[in-house]
């Protein structure tokens, strides 16, 4: 049985997370798992300055006070989580998901992602969660956090849901790009789809054989594949075809062939990521 989790936080992206769970889910004829984690920030007071002059039976009050303070944060935030997990798993049921699970966590959420992606084979997020500043396009740190540690592949929902027809694979030849060429060619998710195969740069021969070796692996699972070698630099060369032809969703490594890998995730995949207005499936 496939299995996909979703991360939802109640932020603006929690419904196109469920859509796009949805979504996939029908392709795979997978199980859904709702995942929201209550952060120890959201059940916990500040600590507080207690030095200084206050009497003892003053401070062992206060403290007293400041407990009973976090327990009532503790269980509004219970409530809290279950109610955007209730509406969530609504919302897939209105979807035609009528097979979803619950679980609402306390903590961090790479735990919550450790947990559970031994018998996850996908991975749903949204691309800012709830503390995100969409003026300045922040991604959210939860979402650098999930690529980076997770070893399944992280579907990055985009604001809003729509159809998936045609899905671009931004290729450089380098492990995790071929990765993503391998899964899609054995995944029922992109069955159907039309595909679309590009390598950013210069068209040499070296790289027209990577390219042409990719295409050749997506044509034996039956795919139609059309294949384009687009110069300049990598975000602007994959941001120009995913407007001109209509793509509806960007597949891509997480991280590029180059030896020196930092700890964030590359910087073409994050400009790429908060910049596109459609889903991103990433592999590392």
């Amino acid at each position: 049985m496939t299995n996909l989790t979703a991360l939802i936080d109640g932020s603006v992206y929690s419904a196109s997370v469920c859509d796009h769970a949805a979504w996939a889910a029908q392709r795979l004829g997978a199980t859904v798992r709702l995942v929201h984690v209550i952060g120890r920030r959201e059940t916990s007071s500040e600590p507080a300055n207690l030095s200084g002059s206050i009497g003892l039976g003053a401070r062992t009050a206060l403290l007293e006070e400041l407990a009973d303070l976090d327990a009532q944060r503790a269980k509004l935030s219970q409530r809290r989580g279950r109610l955007i997990l209730e509406d969530a798993r609504e919302r897939l049921v209105q979807a035609g998901i009528a097979d979803a699970a619950m679980a609402l966590r306390n903590g961090d959420v790479i735990e919550a992602v450790q947990d559970t992606e031994a018998d996850s084979d996908l991975i749903v997020v949204g691309k800012r969660g709830e503390a995100a500043d969409f003026a300045k396009l922040h991604l959210g740190s939860n979402l650098e956090r999930v690529v980076r540690s997770s070893h399944r592949p992280v579907l990055v929902a985009a604001r809003a849901f729509k159809p998936i027809r045609r899905f671009l694979i931004a290729f450089d030849g380098g492990t995790s790009a071929m990765k993503a060429v391998d899964h899609v060619a054995r995944s029922l998710l992109f069955a159907g789809l039309e595909c679309h195969l590009l390598t950013a740069g210069a068209d040499t021969p070296e790289a027209r054989k990577r390219l042409d070796d990719a295409a050749i692996l997506l044509r034996a699972a039956g795919y139609t594949v059309q294949t384009d070698i687009e110069p300049g630099a990598a975000d602007a060369a994959i941001a120009k075809r995913v407007e001109a032809d209509d793509i509806d969703l960007l597949v891509m490594g997480a991280y590029g062939h180059s030896r020196i890998r930092s700890l964030i995730i590359g910087s073409t995949t994050t400009e790429m990521i908060r910049s596109c207005l459609i889903p991103v499936m990433l592999f590392r």
